[in-house]
């Protein structure tokens, strides 16, 4: 076994080929990955990254271990340790609770079909990770990675420097070195965040390869879940194994048929010859980050890319208003729709307006740092046959969509756009809020509900930047290997 101060540094690549050689077992990776949460996540480091560990963990890893044949390796995930964002169902005995006091007891006993795809994949789940609380929907001036139950998750780099969210405990786990990987959920932004300032692989899938049952919701047109890693390569096994149909989630009908061996794929001489889009527009905000990102294209380019600048990018501002307005519709139907498959006898609040209440009945611990407008700009919605929201949901994917992405692939003759993902981590700051700069790289692909990738490609002083990767939908092979090639430029 590699010694456990070096498991940050191990990939899932790696990891498999010490498991199928019998130079290790997964219950003494597990063992190494809980004694680094214990070391550095409510002591030493005090990341917060983890909400809690399924006790039952040892014992599981410890039977997929005497199952196993060395070198014979029975499953793509065989005994790999990764963690889960706590706003997904796992069936561990452990709540799922989207970091709200409100569902601290939400036992469901049951694995969303994505948790269910990796544990037959073989993966062993050591616990939930931390996150913005309710994914940063409750209040437009939070503080990214805090939750009531969690607490203030903080940079795996810098612990004064904020993670970003939503799914901040998973990013900072992997950077911390407290699991192989982790699986995080993005509406907007909370994959490629907080994989971006911590250093670290993550993917935004189209939305429909992956399903979102049991997935506490924001936007049934704009959530999914993602894999977040070390590497790109891990990325692409940890995809390969979550992605799928599900006949419980319409958008998945396609699934499996678009799914594919996406580590097979992988091409390391992918930028040969490919012609890549690069967002001028969507840079400028900070000269370190300039730079970093000059020296990158600097680096796709000594691998074979033909780059092609595009200055003039579309205009953001109808495109939030549209967004915003659809998040706030389908905000209510999905959260009212999974509180109703929840446990009454555990979960006392089943509808928006009971949640509103309360975090008012529980101010001191729920609403010290922010407030919940969102929330109850939400509950005023009418539901998703409000002309307003109809009109809203057309506007908004038709300038992310076939006035954004696909046009500026198409006029522009390119397989996919490069940009920086963001400018470095800001302070955790409780007055000023979350004041990150250079963020908006992530939209079009959220709304447009197309693929994004985000891989370290440098750093400013020792804070992380991530280069972005974005393509049409469905292009996840593309992109994966095109961020792969620029991996090995290293």
């Amino acid at each position: 076994m590699p010694p456990r101060t070096r498991l940050r540094e191990t990939s899932i690549e790696k990891l498999r080929g010490l498991l199928w050689a019998g130079r290790t077992t997964s219950a003494e990776l597990v063992a190494g990955y809980e004694a680094a949460i214990a070391a550095n996540d409510r002591a030493g480091a005090d990341l917060r990254a983890v909400i809690a560990l399924d006790p039952r963990t040892a014992e599981a890893a410890r039977a997929l271990d005497a199952a196993r044949r060395p070198r014979e390796p029975a499953t793509t995930l065989d005994g790999i340790p990764i963690l889960i964002k706590d706003n997904i169902d796992v069936d561990d005995g452990l709540a799922t609770t989207a970091g709200s006091l409100a569902l601290k007891d939400n036992v469901t006993g049951r694995d969303a079909p994505l948790v269910a795809r990796l544990r037959a994949a073989g993966v062993v789940f050591l616990g939930k990770t931390n996150m913005s609380e309710w994914a940063n929907f409750r209040s437009a001036r939070s503080v990214s990675g805090w939750s009531g139950v969690g607490g203030q998750t903080k940079n795996a780099c810098d612990p004064l420097r904020n993670p970003c969210g939503s799914s901040s405990g998973s990013a900072v786990a992997v950077a911390a070195g407290f699991a192989a990987g982790a699986v995080g959920t993005e509406t907007d932004g909370s994959i490629i965040c907080p994989a971006a300032v911590n250093g670290v692989v993550g993917l935004k899938p189209t939305v429909g390869l992956v399903s979102r049952t049991h997935v506490v919701p924001i936007s049934a047109t704009q959530d999914t879940a993602g894999p977040i890693t070390l590497t790109v390569r891990d990325a692409a096994i940890l995809l390969a194994a979550m992605a799928g149909s599900d006949p419980a989630d319409p958008a998945t009908r396609e699934a499996d048929a678009r799914r594919t061996d996406y580590a097979a794929r992988l091409d390391a001489g992918a930028l040969r010859g490919a012609r890549i889009g690069v967002m001028r527009f969507a840079t400028g905000y900070n000269p370190a980050t300039d730079e970093v990102f000059e020296a990158a294209l600097a680096r796709l380019r000594s691998a074979g890319a033909v780059l092609v600048d595009i200055k003039d990018g579309p205009d953001r501002t109808p495109l939030d208003d549209a967004e915003h307005k659809v998040m706030l519709s389908e905000f209510k139907v999905g959260v009212e729709a999974y509180l109703a498959s929840t446990s009454p006898d555990r979960v006392k609040t089943r509808t928006l307006a009971d949640l509103i209440a309360f975090n008012r009945d529980h101010e001191a611990q729920e609403m010290s740092l922010f407030g919940q407008e969102l929330f109850e700009a939400s509950e005023k919605t009418t539901g998703l046959a409000d002309p307003e929201y109809r009109t809203a949901l057309a506007t908004a994917q038709r300038l992310a969509g076939p006035e954004g992405i696909d046009r500026l692939l198409a006029q522009n003759g390119v397989v996919a756009l490069v940009a920086p993902t963001m400018g470095p981590a800001c302070l955790i700051d409780p007055i000023l809020k979350d004041q990150f700069v250079g963020d908006g790289v992530c939209q079009m692909p959220a709304v447009a509900g197309y693929p994004h990738l985000t891989v370290p490609m440098g750093e400013v002083s020792i804070l992380p930047i991530g280069l972005s990767f974005i393509g049409p939908a469905w292009s996840e092979s593309t992109l994966l290997s095109l961020g792969y090639a620029f991996e090995q430029t290293r």
